[in-house]
Parts: C-alpha cells; sequence; structure tokens
C-alpha cells in the first residue's frame, strides 16, 4: 500500500491523540497482513476455546436487510462472503485494470513473465490436487490450492525489506493480480450455480448501463454504488457468484481525466496566487467568499486531475485491507484443532490442497518463469536470482484468504461439511509451511540496492 501522502502542519485536534497511533500503524505497509494474521489466530483461537460453540452460532445468525418488499436475508458469513467479498473484488479489478492500462500489464514484454509464472501456479497445483483427488466430491475442490494471497505475500517481502529486490517485489504483485483474475473466472465458469436467467440479464443490464454512464463520462462514486448494489443482489439472485459482479464493475469505472497534468499546475498555482491576493493566508476563510471560491476551485481540480478509477482503488484499499480481509479470516478461519485435525491434513482433500500450495506453487512458478526466460517473452526481474524466483514461489503458495474463499464454494452444500473443515486444514498448514518456506529462502538472499533493484 502506497504511502500517504504529505500533508503541511494543522492544528492539533484532541481525537489525533487517539488517531496517531492507528495512523501510524496504517501507513506500514506490512500491517495489513499482520492484522490478517492476527485475526486468523484469534479466530483459531476462539473455534478451540471453551466457547466454540459460539462462533458457529454467531457466524450463522441471520440478519434481514431491505424495505417494504424488497428483502434480503442472509447468515453473518454468508453477509462477508458474498457481500463484503464483493468489495474486495471490486477492489481487485480496479487494480487489474489498472494494471492493464499503465502497470505491469501493460505491454507484452512487461507482462509475459508475470502472466506465465501466475498460469504456472495455478495449473501445477491444480494438476497435483486432481492426480490426489481424481474423482467424486472430493474433486471440487482442485482450485483451492491455485490461489495467492496478496496481503500475506506482499506483507512478507514488506517486512524483508531491501533483501527482496524491488522488482521481485512487482513481479509478485503483478502475479498475484494475475491468480486473482483466474480466481475470478474459475468462480464464474466453475463455481456458479444454475442459472435464473431473468436475474442474469437483469444484472447484465445495469452492467451495460454503468459502461455507458462510464463512456459518457459520468464520475460520482455513488452512482456506481446504486447500480453496484442492484447488481449484486440480481447476480446474488441469478446462480452467478455476487462476488463476480464486483470486477465486473470495477472494468465500467472512467480511467481519463478531466485535466492535464501541464493545465492542472498552472490552474494550481493561479488558484494559490488568487487565494493569497484574497487575503485568504490571514484572515478567516469562514468570512472571505474570494478564498472560499480559490479553495474550492482547487478542490475540484484536484478530483478532476485524478482518474475515478484511481481515487476509488485509493479510498478503498485501507477499508479492504484492515477491515474487510480481517472480518472475513475472523468469519472462515476458525478451525477446530480436534484429535482428528492430523487426519484431515492427511486425508485425500487435505493433501492435495497442501501438497499443491507447498509443491505446485513454487515448482510452477519457477518452471514457467524460466520457459519465458528461455523462449525470449521476457526477462528476470532486475536484480533477482532463481533462488529468490523461488522464494516468491512458495510466498505465492500462501493462498489462505483467497483459498478459503474458493473452499467455501467448491464445498458449500451441508453433506460437504466434513470437506470443508479438510480443506480449511490444508489450507491452513500448506499456507503455513510454504509462507516459512519463502520467508527462510528470501530472508537468506543477499539485500538488494534500493536503487537499482539489484544484489549487492
Amino acid at each position: 500500500m502506497a504511502s500517504p501522502p504529505h500533508v503541511p502542519n494543522t492544528e492539533r485536534r484532541p481525537i489525533d491523540w487517539f488517531l496517531a497511533p492507528v495512523q501510524r500503524f496504517l501507513r506500514v505497509e506490512a500491517m495489513g497482513g499482520l492484522l490478517l494474521l492476527g485475526c486468523t489466530v484469534l479466530a483459531m483461537a476462539w473455534a478451540n476455546s471453551p466457547w466454540h460453540e459460539s462462533y458457529e452460532h454467531f457466524w450463522h445468525t441471520y440478519l434481514t436487510l431491505g424495505f417494504g418488499d424488497f428483502k434480503i436475508k442472509l447468515s453473518l458469513a454468508h453477509f462477508v462472503n458474498d457481500g463484503l467479498m464483493a468489495i474486495f473484488f471490486f477492489v481487485v479489478g480496479l487494480e487489474i485494470k489498472r494494471e492493464i492500462l499503465v502497470g505491469e500489464l501493460a505491454s507484452f514484454r512487461k507482462a509475459a513473465v508475470p502472466i506465465a509464472a501466475a498460469v504456472g501456479g495455478m495449473v501445477v497445483p491444480a494438476l497435483i490436487y486432481f492426480a490426489i483427488n481424481p474423482s467424486g466430491n472430493d474433486s471440487d475442490g482442485w482450485a483451492i490450492p491455485m490461489a495467492t494471497d496478496i496481503a500475506f505475500a506482499v506483507g512478507i517481502m514488506a517486512i524483508l525489506g531491501r533483501r527482496v529486490p524491488l522488482a521481485l517485489k512487482v513481479f509478485v504483485t503483478a502475479l498475484a493480480i494475475v491468480d486473482d483474475l483466474g480466481a475470478v473466472l474459475v468462480i464464474a465458469f466453475f463455481y456458479s450455480d444454475g442459472i435464473a436467467m431473468q436475474a442474469l440479464v437483469s444484472a447484465l443490464a445495469l452492467l451495460a448501463i454503468a459502461f455507458v454512464l462510464g463512456r459518457l463520462g459520468v464520475r460520482a462514486p455513488l452512482v456506481y454504488a446504486v447500480i453496484g448494489f442492484f447488481m449484486w443482489n440480481n447476480l446474488l439472485t441469478s446462480g452467478v457468484h455476487a462476488t463476480i459482479g464486483g470486477v465486473l464493475l470495477a472494468f465500467t469505472i472512467p480511467s481519463k481525466v478531466r485535466i492535464k497534468g501541464a493545465r492542472f499546475a498552472h490552474f494550481a498555482r493561479e488558484s494559490i496566487d488568487n487565494f493569497e491576493e484574497s487575503g485568504g493566508s490571514v484572515d478567516d476563510i469562514m468570512t472571505n467568499p474570494d478564498a472560499q471560491h480559490s479553495v474550492h476551485g482547487l478542490e475540484l481540480a484536484c478530483e478532476h486531475v485524478q482518474t475515478p478509477l484511481r481515487r476509488l482503488e485509493h479510498i478503498l484499499h485501507p477499508w479492504v485491507a484492515f477491515v474487510i480481509m480481517p472480518i472475513f479470516a475472523l468469519a472462515n478461519a476458525g478451525i477446530y484443532l480436534g484429535a482428528g485435525f492430523g487426519n484431515a491434513v492427511g486425508s485425500g482433500v487435505g493433501a492435495g490442497i497442501g501438497f499443491g500450495l507447498v509443491l505446485g506453487k513454487p515448482i510452477g512458478v519457477a518452471l514457467f518463469t524460466l520457459l519465458a526466460v528461455k523462449t525470449g517473452l521476457g526477462d528476470l526481474p532486475k536484480g533477482a536470482t532463481w533462488r529468490q524466483v523461488i522464494g516468491a514461489g512458495f510466498l505465492a503458495g500462501i493462498g489462505f484468504t483467497m483459498s478459503l474463499f474458493i473452499a467455501n464454494l467448491a464445498f458449500r452444500t451441508a453433506d460437504e461439511k466434513d470437506l470443508l473443515l479438510i480443506a480449511k486444514a490444508g489450507i491452513l498448514c500448506g499456507s503455513l509451511i510454504a509462507g516459512i518456506v519463502g520467508f527462510v529462502m528470501l530472508y537468506r538472499s543477499k539485500p538488494a540496492d534500493d536503487s537499482t533493484g539489484s544484489e549487492r
């Protein structure tokens, strides 16, 4: 997460004494992953405490939201997994669109290696899972070890600091974004129920309206929020998983500025000059309409020099990293570590997920990266060694939140409740082992030079 912009010294408010530690916490890039880890531990402790029954009872408490004849009734767990996660996937969609337009996926040569690595990191774990679970209900979990948890992966690299070349951090981030896109496609095509066409057509009509409004230059977030809510509700009843709507809606958000950089700089200087000439620098601005006019103009210019896509991503990213993902972990990571836990990890589903994450991810990432580099499609991340690429592959094996999400879709029926618990055990152990191995491999590598991204 990018650090917040510098703000001039302001008058200190009483609330700042309480907010300052929180703001310092949010500025540290690794804190999203650490908070996620903390909520995971809390969920595990709750699920294994004398009050473990309250864990299941709490998350399966039903809530009804609505007005008049329009009502939505879901359990707390479903509100988290189908509702809050739709916002998460909306931010994922914004990130994918940005990377395609101006980021690491903007050109074929820049995108080739992370795309190849992501494909390898999805295909090989799925094949390992299928080799262990070739048929029956167990085989439905084939996509679970394909996922990468970007929060944990990026958080660990942030903790490692200069031991990880900058280019390798960018590589893993791009890989994880492509992995998220792959997860979205898998969910859309393989984990959707029977389709209710009327609801699906209504959702697509709303998506078309959002697309037209985006092309017309409508930039108000509230407009897209209203469309997105009703689109989400239609998808919820259509059989297509509701979170897909978040990604689709993100691609309709405008990505163009209304004021070019040079024009903005000229206007900003002119507004500041007018502000000073009107006496705004010495008088109370509340009694100075000319100064207020200058500030309002500058405020609009600041809004128009940014794209709605980037502004929404900047606003929502902290909410996703520090609220939505921790709540998701609390709702889904409560695994009972009873006498059968070891057997669960060693069962077909548990072993398929564990080996997929711990072995399939690094093998797939390294092998497909090697093929992309050797065939001339792209280059190895600058300053990175093959050992570090393999270490990054292990970090990509931290499936956790995305793997838990897909597990809930793969084993969603009452008859598959035991398989879901086994899958969670495999995800927990596989992600933990992959994360530790990846951390150790990268920690023992040589520090990188931040200015060049190369090793010393």
